[in-house]
């Protein structure tokens, strides 16, 4: 059934995805459906809690592979996770994911205790963590306006710059007072 949710959201959007178009993508009544999901929004919230397990387990896998004496794992295998191009499919179903979660708080919820174990775990792992986070939200926008279809980087480019947010790893970016900030406002 998320099988069958997930290609009618990649395939028409999250607005036409509903339990019927469901039932009929998977081949099943939509009794069958209402019974594990009993309604449209449980079904997108399972779609999308099986997405995050699914990334997680795949950053996890390259963490393991890193060792553990790898210093900056947990960044270190995000960045390796994220250097592989997305696919049409996933482009398309995480459009219209974000367009559901963006209109739900209870949608929301998953995706953001996703963000709050991945802010802390490369916080709390990585030997400059004020390099790494900026490395963590230099790939998350990346991230969003690849899978948001707002920029395609050329694969050279992209490579450069994954390349680049790697070596804000290993930076120790110094603080800058906010009034020095706001003196350009």
């Amino acid at each position: 059934m998320l099988d069958a949710a997930q290609a009618v959201a990649a395939r028409d959007g999250a607005a036409y995805l509903t339990l019927e178009a469901v039932a009929t993508e998977a081949g099943i009544s939509k009794a069958s459906v209402l019974y594990d999901y009993k309604n449209k929004q449980a079904l997108m919230k399972a779609v999308i809690e099986r997405r995050i397990a699914a990334e997680d387990s795949r950053i996890e896998e390259i963490r393991n592979r890193l060792g553990p004496d790898e210093p900056n794992a947990a960044i270190c295998a995000r960045l390796i996770a994220e250097s592989r191009e997305l696919s049409d499919e996933d482009r398309a179903v995480a459009l219209s994911l974000c367009a559901s979660v963006a209109g739900d708080a209870d949608l929301r919820a998953p995706v953001r205790e996703m963000m709050a174990r991945r802010v802390a775990r490369v916080r709390d792992t990585s030997d400059n963590p004020r390099g790494a986070m900026l490395a963590f939200l230099a790939i998350e926008g990346l991230k969003a306006l690849e899978w948001l279809n707002l920029y395609e980087w050329p694969r050279e480019d992209r490579r450069k710059l994954m390349s680049e947010i790697r070596w804000l790893v290993d930076q120790k970016p110094e603080e800058i007072p906010c009034e020095e900030m706001t003196d350009f406002i």
